[in-house]
């Protein structure tokens, strides 16, 4: 039989795919690695059929290790005489407690099979959340913001984590980033906020995200021509024909195209 790893998205049960709905549905049991995911699960699956695991909220590795091997111990034998679904928010193989589950299994017991739903990450909830896009050529980080950490390099970034939003900030606009900042999006639980101040989302509150872009970063698309081409009266010309080959052009040289002269 199989153990399900569901993503369930980031927090709305509406937001959980045709496939992890079915998995759900269809499992034995259900497991639930913290309060928000088993809200989640429970919209779509009896209580009584939701599985009970135990985490420690420490850094000790020793700790989680033995944790995570009392939890493999616990779920293999229903993965074996039937079918377990594991569930975490947002997709298992992002930013996820699945991984330590998976690896866990793997050394203690590799005779279960295993199956992963993908679910909707925080990472696109929060680009749609923020009207984000993610454009062709552009290239995303993602990165943990714990603690007043301010991650640089990347062009654009995605900053999970963010529990001290304001020296966060700092290090950030220091380094030539604009930052907007998302909590909680898409989340049954909590109240939805979207701000580019630091000091109004400055509490500690571990789903809180971060966008960081530096303002040179944008990729010119192709169809921003069309708005090139926008009259006064808000009425589009010839759609850029010039713009549109100079875009042409310059995606063909950044792809390691020759272009001819």
């Amino acid at each position: 039989m199989t153990l399900y790893g569901v993503g369930l998205g980031p927090g709305q049960a509406d937001l959980v795919t045709v496939r992890g709905k079915r998995a759900l549905e269809n499992a034995d049991v259900v497991y639930s690695p913290g309060r928000l995911s088993r809200t989640v699960a429970t919209k779509h699956v009896p209580q009584e059929r939701i599985g009970d695991l135990d985490f420690p909220m420490t850094r000790d590795e020793e700790k989680l290790r033995s944790a995570w091997k009392t939890a493999a111990a616990e779920i293999a034998p229903q993965a074996r005489d039937g079918d377990a679904a594991f569930v975490t928010l947002g997709d298992p193989n992002v930013y996820s407690t699945f991984g330590h589950l998976r690896r866990t299994l793997a050394a203690f017991h590799p005779e279960v099979d295993l199956e992963v739903v993908p679910g909707v990450s925080a990472v696109t909830a929060f680009a749609t959340a923020l009207g984000v896009e993610i454009t062709a050529g552009s290239s995303l980080a993602l990165r943990e913001a714990d603690g007043g950490v301010s991650p640089t390099g990347p062009d654009r970034m995605i900053l999970f984590k963010v529990t001290d939003a304001p020296a966060t900030h700092e290090g950030l606009v220091e380094a030539g980033y604009d930052v907007t900042y998302g909590r909680r999006l898409f989340m049954q639980q909590g109240e939805t906020l979207v701000t580019d101040d630091p000091h109004d989302i400055d509490e500690r509150d571990y789903y809180t995200l971060a966008y960081a872009e530096r303002p040179d970063a944008r990729v010119e698309q192709a169809t921003d021509a069309f708005l090139e081409g926008v009259d006064e009266a808000g009425v589009v010309s010839d759609g850029g024909e010039a713009s549109i080959a100079r875009q042409e052009r310059s995606e063909g040289e950044l792809g390691g195209d020759e272009v001819a002269e």
